[in-house]
């Protein structure tokens, strides 16, 4: 069986993943985080983008 998820919710869930590790570790750099969640739900360079932005914007 493959991991294979639909468009958008590999993005969805590395947003959740983030959220969950700033509560956890709220001084963790939300870039360093973002790079990280890019590579483990691996997300597309625009999606990773996107991801960046929108972690920066809720700091």
């Amino acid at each position: 069986m493959s991991n294979v998820q639909p468009q958008g919710d590999a993005l969805k869930k590395a947003i959740e993943w983030i959220s969950e590790q700033r509560r956890k570790s709220p001084d963790t750099s939300v870039t360093r985080l973002a790079d990280e969640a890019s590579l483990q739900f691996d997300l597309s360079p625009k999606d990773s983008e996107f991801l960046l932005r929108f972690v920066k914007q809720e700091t």
